[in-house]
């Protein structure tokens, strides 16, 4: 397993040390115990959490040098994807961690604390009130979300992190055109730009998923995000 991280990340342009493979290794084994008791995670098999998991997760590299970023939000992180698999792999990286629910919390700070991972927040609270908090308001160089909602939806529960000249790293499988189509108005409501949308094949899989890469081009007015609710009942533009 720990050959197969190794390749598959040296093909997305990352090399990983010993330390960093035995991190992803201990990460798979909590990942997997504490799916027992939890629902964490619908892929659990060794294999598929190295590729479905921690390999689709790193594709991240293939649409922006995660070498030159220092601050990263994860919005609806759940079990930590993408954000701590990004961490581990990006050890300089100062990452903060929100999700809605307590208990994927107290996962996520078991994971830190056996991992020795330094530099890593975890916040309990919904996007829409977080991303009132002006301590967190524009404040973040990347915003990376793995399969949170649709982009309508997570343009407003993440560009206002987002500070100007900021991305939003939407990991997307093979319906982003559609989304595209309905969330372009709300990505400029919103602040944003859709940069590009990148093509990253998941190494040792037959998956090619998306990658949208949205800069933040102007500030989010302070109106949005609305309160909770509203922004998946009445999605922005469409």
């Amino acid at each position: 397993m720990k050959q197969l991280l190794l390749d598959g990340a040296k093909e997305l342009g990352i090399n990983l040390t010993e330390t960093q493979l035995n991190q992803f290794m201990m990460y798979k084994s909590l990942l997997q115990e504490w799916n027992e008791k939890m629902n964490l995670t619908a892929i659990t098999e060794d294999r598929e959490v190295m590729t479905k998991h921690f390999l689709d997760c790193m594709t991240i590299q293939k649409a922006i040098d995660m070498n030159t970023q220092k601050t990263v939000i994860d919005i609806g992180t759940g079990a930590g994807f993408p954000g701590l698999v990004i961490k581990i792999a990006f050890p300089h990286l100062e990452l903060t961690l929100v999700d809605a629910l307590k208990k994927r919390l107290t996962f996520l700070e078991e994971v830190i604390n056996q991992l020795g991972l330094k530099g890593i927040k975890c916040i309990h609270s919904r996007a829409e009130d977080l991303g009132k908090n002006k301590a967190y308001r524009e404040g973040f160089d990347i915003c990376a979300s793995r399969a949170v909602a649709n982009l309508a939806v997570l343009s407003e529960y993440t560009l206002p992190f987002v500070k100007i000249d900021g991305y939003l790293m939407a990991l997307k499988g093979q319906k982003i055109e559609e989304e595209l189509e309905q969330g372009k108005k709300a990505i400029k409501i919103l602040g944003g730009q859709l940069e590009e949308v990148i093509h990253a094949g998941v190494p040792f899989t037959e998956l090619d998923h998306k990658i949208a890469k949205i800069r933040k081009v102007k500030p989010t007015a302070t109106k949005y995000p609305r309160k909770a609710g509203e922004p998946t009942k009445a999605p922005l533009g469409v």
